[in-house]
């Protein structure tokens, strides 16, 4: 499989701060690719800076064979990169699907053709039974996948999922990590994720990526990554592989 995204050789430093040294991977199309390591490690520094949050100090960030690096989220949304964040903010006031619609109106604005494409996202994501209830009324798993669904609503070749299954029950993470599944199998979406929550990184990840300090100290496929003595000791713990 082609690179969909290509990081290559990014760091960004805050003051006294190194938060991502030298970092360089690639995401292939199509792939589920995850971003694991200790808080701090630098995960959502990388996210800030694929998203147009943040311009990297130094290296080059492309995606589908075009740099993206400098340029403003809204440009970066545009060209096809969606995400999620760690805290889910949607809007309290309006209703479940009026905030998919705001999501779908980037590349639908026609309200009729936006509303029909919310409501097709919300049945992906076990929320079109919920469409008329405000936002602020939902529980804490069903605000994740609303955080989910009004990233989808704008159309992406590429979803950046942060921490969307951090404080969910095992059955709450098995649920969204078959919805990931199907999205993934049936529309080709290519997801890169930031995740604790290693039950749903060994069961969605391709390849994984292991930070620490900024830097990365392991990549591969999850059954090698995961045994790796660095990743051990840095991150996982030998409980966690025993």
């Amino acid at each position: 499989m082609s690179a969909l995204l290509k990081v290559d050789g990014i760091s960004k430093r805050f003051r006294g701060l190194l938060a991502v040294d030298r970092l360089s991977f690639e995401v292939p199309e199509g792939g589920i690719f995850a971003v694991i390591g200790p808080n701090g490690a630098g995960k959502t520094t990388l996210f800030n800076m694929i998203a147009g949050v943040y311009t990297p100090d130094n290296g080059s960030i492309d995606f589908a064979g075009e740099r993206i690096s400098g340029l403003t989220p809204d440009k970066i949304c545009r060209r096809g990169i969606g995400r999620t964040f760690q805290i889910v903010r949607p809007f309290p006031a309006l209703s479940v699907e009026d905030n998919v619609i705001v999501g779908a109106l980037m590349r639908r604005p026609n309200v009729i053709d936006a509303r029909a494409h919310a409501q097709d996202v919300l049945r992906r994501l076990d929320l079109y039974d919920k469409r008329a209830q405000r936002a602020s009324s939902l529980t804490l798993p069903d605000r994740k996948r609303l955080e989910v669904a009004r990233s989808l609503a704008t159309n992406p070749k590429l979803l950046l999922l942060d921490e969307v299954m951090a404080g969910l029950r095992p059955t709450e993470t098995d649920r969204i990590v078959a919805i990931l599944r199907e999205l993934n199998r049936d529309s080709g979406l290519t997801i890169l994720l930031i995740e604790h929550v290693m039950r749903a990184v060994m069961a969605l990840a391709g390849s994984i990526l292991v930070l620490h300090h900024g830097a990365a100290i392991a990549q591969g496929v999850p059954e090698e990554v995961v045994r790796d003595p660095a990743v051990i000791h840095s991150y996982l713990g030998a409980e966690a592989v025993s």
